[in-house]
């Protein structure tokens, strides 16, 4: 099956959640739901295993995946309040969840090894990837090649001979499935279907017991957007939007919202409205931020208060839209880092860069709802060419690509703010992503807190420059495509400890102290 182009709402802004990273909370989450669903519910036990050359060995805990995985066998929405609780409830439900770290030679450092037994007998064994992002590719079940990333309605059919499979993927043609394939080994096979729609499971279901199934599993999409084979979109880098764009003038939250549409077979005012109820989210986050959060197992306590306090008594700096968007990012971190509900945008990591920049611009220039929602499309078309460019997780191209990615999305966010044209936003946003090329992903005692949150006040202050630049008309020199390939493929050679384990400010001496009083607490 062809590449399906990413969405905005899949790849980019979202997901809606709570915890410290998109990538490793709701990256499980999600990877958990589907191992979860092919037992058919509730399992008795399961086994996770991280190659103990990968990230997740060192930040499992900390950054919250042991979390997220038990969630999603639960079937816990990651935005439920008691998502802490998780661990406890698996016990009370009588799941026994294990983590090991070996050696296994993964090839991702973000992979998951799962073998799952449910309480009918099911049996499975999985490999898995959280891709950035909140985003997962699960490439293995049973030893056979697969591909699911939450977008399809799936069905996967086990049967003792390739014969069998071929039967029931004829059978299954009158369901119109928009992918089907069969996959060998050791002269069994597994017929892997998916849907747009929700197909007739029960005729499905009988198509596999007359071809001689072993196995029969449906599979439930997660994702916002769902795909579909032949999907087309008008563009998927910024030069093509450009010349898309000749002749037509659209501004850069328009040419977000017709990519959308075309993306997920909707029209532009629905993706709009599905912006619209994201800025919502992130209004909230900032609102819970600025009323002040606890949260006793963190590094840094609520600090947001103190931009205003500070601005009143004269002590800073007079430059009050930047004060305000730090306040704003500063509110965000801390609703995340207290466990309250965040939109990932790109990522939790960097959930306070683009939110706190587009928020705090718009309520200090006294910026409507409906004009800051079409900065975040703008923003989101942006997020849209380094997701099919590059990366969005820090495991593979260090923070670059996320708060560094915030950054250059914001930039382009506050062009349309301002007004100004499709070119200049991506040329804002070209000029703050060659300012953070090569930036670290060295989180200090295994949080997401420290340096996190001055990059993503970095990042947003970063961004205020490139759009004033940009809006000047400034020269970006290099243009936004080829920025986009210079950060990934700079990301690519950064040493692994510099990938989000605990490389740099990680291993300072205070950090190390840090960690110790923290396993301590």
């Amino acid at each position: 099956m062809d590449k399906i182009p990413a969405s905005i709402f899949n790849d980019v802004i979202g997901p809606v959640m709570r915890g410290p990273s998109s990538s490793h909370v709701a990256g499980a989450a999600r990877i958990a739901s589907v191992v979860r669903q092919s037992v058919g519910g509730m399992p008795r036990r399961v086994v996770v295993d991280f190659d103990i050359n990968g990230s997740l060995a060192a930040s499992h805990d900390g950054h919250g995946t042991d979390m997220g995985f038990i969630c999603g066998i639960l079937g816990k929405e990651i935005t439920e309040p008691d998502v802490e609780r998780c661990a406890e409830l698996a016990r009370e439900a009588g799941i026994d969840v294990e983590f090991r770290v070996l050696d296994y030679g993964a090839e991702h450092p973000n992979n998951y090894r799962i073998e799952i037994w449910g309480r009918g007998g099911e049996h499975h064994l999985w490999e898995g990837v959280s891709v950035g992002g909140g985003m997962i590719e699960m490439r293995s079940c049973d030893g056979f090649p697969v591909l699911i990333c939450g977008d399809f309605y799936e069905v996967l059919a086990s049967f003792p001979a390739a014969s069998g499979a071929a039967r029931m993927k004829n059978l299954a043609a009158r369901s119109a499935p928009e992918f089907a394939q069969i996959a060998e080994r050791d002269g069994e096979a597994l017929l892997e279907l998916k849907y747009s729609h929700l197909p007739d499971m029960e005729a499905l279901r009988s198509a596999a017991g007359e071809s001689g199934a072993s196995d029969f599993m449906v599979i439930n999409p997660m994702l916002p957007t769902l795909s579909r084979a032949g999907c087309a979109v008008p563009f998927s880098t910024a030069a093509e939007m450009l010349a898309w764009n000749e002749g037509r003038g659209l501004a850069m939250w328009e040419l977000a919202a017709e990519y959308e549409a075309a993306r997920g077979g909707t029209s532009r005012e629905e993706a709009a409205a599905k912006m619209s109820a994201l800025v919502d989210i992130m209004e909230g986050a900032l609102a819970n931020g600025l009323a002040g959060t606890e949260y006793a197992d963190r590094i840094l306590g609520p600090q947001a208060y103190m931009i205003e306090a500070a601005r009143e008594r004269g002590a800073l700096i007079p430059c009050d839209i930047l004060n305000n968007i730090i306040k704003s990012v500063t509110a965000i971190m801390e609703t995340k880092s207290s466990m309250g509900v965040i939109v990932a945008a790109p990522t939790a990591g960097s959930c306070g860069c683009l939110p706190g920049t587009l928020l705090g611009a718009g309520f200090a220039l006294g910026r409507p709802k409906e004009e800051i929602t079409r900065a975040m499309l703008a923003a989101g078309l942006v997020g849209i060419f380094i997701a099919e460019g590059a990366t969005f997780a820090a495991e593979v191209g260090g923070c670059q690509v996320e708060c560094g990615a915030g950054s250059g999305m914001a930039a382009a966010g506050l062009v349309q703010l301002m007004g100004g044209s499709a070119a200049q936003c991506a040329d804002a946003a070209s000029m703050a992503l060659q300012n953070i090329t090569g930036l670290a992903c060295d989180p200090v005692a295994n949080r997401v807190e420290v340096p996190c949150l001055g990059k993503n006040v970095m990042g947003a202050s970063n961004a205020v420059a490139a759009a004033n630049m940009a809006l000047a008309g400034y020269d970006r020199v290099i243009p936004l495509d080829e920025t986009i390939a210079a950060m990934y493929d700079i990301g690519l050679k950064l040493p692994l400890e510099l990938r989000c384990t605990f490389g740099g400010l990680g291993k300072s001496p205070a950090a190390l102290k840090l960690l110790e009083k923290l396993k301590n607490h």
